[in-house]
Parts: C-alpha cells; sequence; structure tokens
C-alpha cells in the first residue's frame, strides 16, 4: 500500500498534449494568410512606385532568396522540431535567448492592436456599402463641407476635397481640429471593433482545430477579391498607362543603398519573420 502510495507521488505531472494541424492544407493555408495580409496588400505597391517601380523587384528578389525564405524555413523547423510555441521552443534550444520569444509576442500585441482597428473600420464601411446610396460617393449629406464630385478629367479644385475623404475625415473619424481637442468616441467605430474581437475570440478559441478551419475562407479570400480588384482596376480608364507609369523601371535606383534598405524591411515584414507567427 506505501509503495503504491509512493509511486502515485513520483509520477510526473501530465502535461496537456499541443494541439496539431488537421492536415498540411490547413498549415499551407495558415501561412499563405500570414503572408498575404493588409500590409502587404498596402506596403508593396507603395514601395515599389516609390524606389524605381519595376528596379525594386530586383532587390526584392534577392532578399528572397537570401533572407526571406531560409529565415521562413528556419522559424518554421524550430517550431516542429520542438513543439513548442514562440517562447517556450527557446528553452530546449538556448534558454539564454528566451527574451526573443518575448519580443516576439511583444511585437505580435502590438500588430493586433493596429489590424483590429483597421478590421474594425472595414466592417463599417461593409455595413455603410448595404445603403441605397453609398455615402462615401455623394456630397449631399450633413458632413460634406467643400466636397467635390470626382471625375477622370482635371480641374483645379484647389480648396475642395472628395467625397471619399470627406466620409472618412468627418463622418468616420470625426477628427478633431487639433491634439488638444480629444472629441467624442465614435460609438460605431467601437461596435465595430467590439465585434471584430468576438469574431476573432471565437477563431482561436480551440487553437489549431478551429483556427485550422477558419483558414479555408481567410486564406482564400483575401485572393479571390484580389483578382476581382485587378480586374476592376484594368477596366478603368487609363489602366494600361497606369500600370506603365507603375512598373517602368528606374535603373538608376538601384544604386540607392535606401532602396535595397527597404527592400529588406518588406521582406521581413511580408514573411513575418522573428515574431513568431509561422514558428507554433
Amino acid at each position: 500500500m506505501l509503495n503504491e502510495q509512493c509511486a502515485q507521488k513520483e509520477l510526473p505531472p501530465e502535461v496537456e498534449e499541443r494541439g496539431h494541424w488537421g492536415s498540411k492544407v490547413e498549415f499551407l493555408l495558415a501561412v499563405a494568410g500570414n503572408v498575404v495580409g493588409f500590409g502587404n496588400v498596402w506596403r508593396f505597391p507603395y514601395l515599389c512606385y516609390k524606389n524605381g517601380g519595376g528596379a525594386f523587384l530586383v532587390p526584392y528578389l534577392v532578399f528572397v532568396v537570401t533572407c526571406g525564405v531560409p529565415l521562413f524555413l528556419l522559424e518554421t523547423t524550430m517550431g516542429q522540431y520542438t513543439q513548442e510555441g514562440g517562447i517556450t521552443c527557446w528553452r530546449k534550444l538556448c534558454p539564454l535567448a528566451e527574451g526573443i520569444g518575448f519580443g516576439g509576442q511583444l511585437i505580435l500585441f502590438y500588430s493586433c492592436m493596429t489590424y483590429i482597428i483597421i478590421l474594425s473600420w472595414a466592417l463599417l464601411y461593409f455595413v455603410f456599402s448595404f445603403s441605397s446610396q453609398l455615402p462615401w460617393a455623394s456630397c449631399n449629406n450633413y458632413w460634406n463641407t467643400g466636397c467635390m464630385q470626382i471625375t477622370f478629367q482635371w480641374a483645379n479644385r484647389t480648396n475642395s476635397t472628395s467625397a471619399a475623404t470627406e466620409f472618412w475625415e468627418r463622418r468616420v473619424l470625426a477628427i478633431s481640429g487639433g491634439i488638444e481637442e480629444v472629441g467624442s468616441i465614435r460609438w460605431e467605430v467601437l461596435l465595430c471593433l467590439i465585434v471584430m474581437w468576438i469574431i476573432c475570440y471565437f477563431c482561436i478559441w480551440k487553437g489549431v482545430k478551429s483556427t485550422g478551419k477558419v483558414v479555408y475562407f481567410t486564406a482564400s479570400f483575401p485572393y479571390v477579391m484580389l483578382v476581382i480588384l485587378l480586374i476592376r482596376g484594368l477596366t478603368l480608364p487609363g489602366a494600361l498607362e497606369g500600370v506603365i507609369f507603375y512598373l517602368l523601371p528606374e535603373p538608376s535606383r538601384l544604386t540607392d543603398p535606401q532602396v535595397w534598405m527597404e527592400a529588406g524591411a518588406q521582406i521581413f515584414f511580408s514573411y513575418s519573420v522573428g515574431v513568431v507567427c509561422v514558428q507554433r
């Protein structure tokens, strides 16, 4: 009897088994959804236009091969080898470097706080899109002041703003006159923010089991929307001139160190290297 009690005391505590992806497809979709995000859709075209058009692709591809893909594979390998999270994996590899995991979590925390606001704005725009007349397409609203209907013909309207800009600044954000004016709470935005946090919670509340099912939509939907926006953009007047102006290479920019720095920064931003997103 005594031996049985001693044996029970010596048994190691049960460790909850770590969740696993249901299939390789779920993992690949999760990675694809992480790489193709809001930041990449907005940031990459801007950097490409700013840093020499098509010439920017040269340093970008160089950093993809030399930095992006190797570090991405290294981080995923660490997660698969240790079967641990972004912090606890360092306890097996190098306990002295555990602070790297905490630093990555801190970066991820700030990123989530930023992107959830953007998602709440997107949800608010989605709700407004069900109006019979789009509020950002006309100047006949109570928040409009020096509004002007935008057309494809150039005109001198120095003191005018577009309907979309006024809807964004005066209706959605209600920007105050200065930093000394706090302004009022935007209850519509707050409600959308709460809804987005609830959606995010239910997407991850069962770990990779629930996340693996959600990524089938969240990873594929952005690609569908990008294709739709591409088709829509190519059908607009002056689309060909815009594409040529955007991608026309400027070889002289390749000697600018700033172009290479921004290409490298974009790679780390795109692949989420160092923020333990793909390591879990």
